[in-house]
């Protein structure tokens, strides 16, 4: 695990508590710039912890009554695009986004993103853990996640009451795992997080656009299901669902990149995080990379190094420092 330090905060409460100069420069510096206000009357102050995870951070931000917003000129196409996926640990809070409004309590989750403009209102002192993930390893589309956002989820109802319990405790121990058993429990949390949004989706009835949800969720999750398949292709992943390949692209206009990129996207990224993950560290690389179907050597180093910046083999000894890593590799 690696501990960050976000101008004078660190990874321990920061004491005395910051100020509101303070505390706006450093979650500009850590995250996004936010424009944040404090309740008249009662001067800011805040303390936060702060951890790591593979690419993921994890907050935990204890402050008095305060406003922040994410408002429109604070966005620009060029930013980082991620996701917050905010547990209300103490106090309450009101988070509107997207034309809904989620009041949160002690123990209930929301997820909003970053990348369009939201409100949120602390009316009192509370504490509140806050997950910052990149878009990127969601397996849900953007279009997908904006239908979900600022819902409360609470612990009182449905997966609720066995993810949120989770996201608890794991904001109560993340500080004293190894970065890399760590890792693997961030990347478990977000996988328990889609889980619960695509449930979410799944309940709500709205017609042909539903519908039409519906089965880009089923897409995606065939695809991830058989993402070590080195023969799946757009016409073999079209037929599967009785759709023409042309409609198969549809589904995935809204995303950034075409299917074929996305398929590697994905396996990529399972290949990186098995070669962090101290459970496969004796599996050479060439192992790990035909488990999620990319079976030539050279083509995968290349596509390995073009999306990370250095050899599977570097990546896999730089996470897990282990000397006897070199004879796997």
């Amino acid at each position: 695990m690696r501990t960050e330090h976000i101008g004078s905060l660190t990874a321990e409460y920061s004491r005395p508590a910051v100020d509101l100069d303070t505390w706006r420069q450093a979650i500009a510096a850590a995250v996004v710039p936010l424009e944040i206000r404090e309740k008249p009357g009662t001067p800011f102050q805040g303390r936060l912890r702060h951890t790591a995870f593979d690419g993921v951070s994890v907050f935990e931000l204890a402050t008095t009554a305060h406003t922040v917003r994410r408002t429109p000129a604070l966005i620009s196409r060029e930013d980082s695009r991620f996701y917050k996926l905010s547990l209300q640990l103490s106090g309450h809070a009101v988070l509107d986004q997207d034309g809904r409004r989620a009041v949160l309590g002690p123990g209930d989750l929301a997820i909003y993103d970053t990348h369009r403009p939201y409100t949120l209102h602390f009316p009192e002192s509370s504490r509140a853990m806050v997950m910052v993930i990149p878009q990127e390893p969601v397996d849900l589309s953007p279009e997908q996640i904006s239908r979900v956002t600022a819902t409360c989820f609470s612990p009182d109802q449905g997966f609720g009451r066995l993810i949120n319990p989770f996201f608890v405790e794991l904001c109560n121990s993340i500080e004293q795992l190894p970065e890399a058993y760590g890792s693997r429990l961030v990347h478990s949390a977000l996988d328990l997080m889609v889980t619960m949004l695509a449930h979410e989706l799944d309940s709500r009835h709205e017609g042909p656009a539903h519908a039409a949800g519906s089965l880009g969720r089923e897409v995606r999750e065939y695809i991830l299901a058989n993402l070590g398949d080195e023969t799946m292709t757009p016409a073999s992943i079209a037929a599967a669902h009785f759709v023409s390949v042309r409609y198969l692209y549809t589904i995935f206009a809204e995303e950034s990149q075409t299917i074929a990129a996305w398929i590697r996207a994905r396996r990529l990224e399972h290949i990186r995080r098995d070669l962090s993950d101290p459970i496969h560290a004796q599996r050479p690389v060439s192992w790990v990379a035909g488990r999620w179907g990319l079976h030539d050597a050279a083509h995968f180093s290349r596509l390995f190094r073009a999306e990370y910046g250095e050899s599977p083999s570097a990546y896999r000894r730089k996470r897990l420092g282990q000397e006897c890593l070199a004879a796997a590799s």
